[in-house]
């Protein structure tokens, strides 16, 4: 299986167009960073996780030419806004995206691309099919996907555990239920949004911490917010087998 991340920022801290910051202005191709989404391919299937504002690049800039499905986490725009940007997998590959998300997260869609549900038969929609998911693991083709449920504040949030691998975005607060679904990871992927406490998002520390309890071989952290800092630097505060994940970057597991 191979995992690339096709964003490991996000919208939160974003700075306005003019900003010649240190982030801003560097020349480091880890320091661009687009909206957190990754891309799961195995020797039989191959999808997304979330697909963000920036999902039409992401898919180019990956150079995919193929796609199952969907999964998604939770209905926050920079996880949904690029649903639209199926059409071309949809007229290419001549079939439906498979879509996975809970009823909340499907009513979501439902109000965002009315559009895309409503009986027109306009040419050219995007086409879907929507599975129902919930705390069961679940299969899209052959490949197991077992949900963790986490806290976003006061959002459940879904992360997904599929075999030796765990990706986990947009938590703050993780129950001991939860943990035991995750425990035995060999690699761990989780949000660290930025160093300054925040709402509804792990900080650097606390994601350095909760890494640490759960022991994977390796964790990398994603959905990094501007003010987290250049990946050099945030890369050599970190202790052994921790790391600062980056647009672009593969895992083989």
């Amino acid at each position: 299986m191979k995992i690339t991340f096709l964003g490991t920022g996000t919208s939160q801290g974003v700075p306005v167009i003019s900003c010649k910051c240190n982030v801003c202005t560097s020349e480091d191709p880890r320091d661009k960073r687009l909206r957190v989404s990754i891309l799961v391919e195995t020797k039989t299937e191959t999808f997304t996780i979330d697909c963000g504002p920036d999902f039409r690049y992401q898919m180019l800039r990956a150079n995919v030419q193929d796609l199952d499905a969907i999964v998604f986490t939770h209905e926050h725009k920079d996880h949904v806004a690029g649903l639209d940007d199926i059409r071309p997998f949809n007229y290419l590959m001549n079939k439906h995206i498979d879509i996975y998300a809970v009823p909340r997260v499907q009513a979501a869609l439902h109000r965002e691309f009315a559009y895309i549900f409503a009986d027109s038969g306009y040419f050219g929609l995007p086409k879907v099919k929507l599975h129902n998911i919930d705390s069961e693991p679940f299969y899209i083709g052959h490949t197991q996907l077992i949900p963790i449920e986490v806290m976003h504040h006061l959002m459940p949030v879904l992360g997904y555990r599929i075999g030796d691998f765990t990706y986990i975005t947009d938590a703050k607060t993780i129950s001991e239920s939860s943990i035991e679904r995750i425990k035995g990871t060999k690699i761990l992927v989780v949000n660290a949004l930025q160093r300054r406490e925040h709402l509804s998002h792990f900080t650097l520390a606390e994601a350095v911490e909760f890494a640490e309890k759960i022991g994977a071989e390796k964790t990398y952290f994603t959905h990094l917010s501007h003010h987290m800092g250049l990946h050099k630097d945030v890369s050599e505060e970190l202790p052994d087998g921790l790391f600062v994940a980056y647009d672009g970057m593969e895992i083989i597991i």
